[in-house]
C-alpha cells in the first residue's frame, strides 16, 4: 500500500503510450499530489513545534 502511495506522489512518472487521458486529468492528479505534499510538510511541521516544545 505503501509503494502504490508513493509511486501515485512521483512526478516524474510517465503515462502508458496508449493512454487516452485528457489534460484536465492530468492537472487534477497533479493538484491532488501538490495538496497531498502540502499536508505532510505541515503535519511535520506540527510534530516538530510539538516535540521542540517539550
Amino acid at each position: 500500500m505503501l509503494n502504490k502511495f508513493i509511486s501515485y506522489l512521483k512526478f516524474w512518472k510517465k503515462a502508458p503510450a496508449d493512454s487516452s487521458s485528457s489534460f484536465n486529468l492530468k492537472v487534477m492528479h497533479g493538484i491532488n499530489r501538490i495538496s497531498i505534499l502540502l499536508f505532510l510538510f505541515a503535519l511535520m511541521v506540527i510534530i516538530f513545534r510539538l516535540v521542540r516544545s517539550l
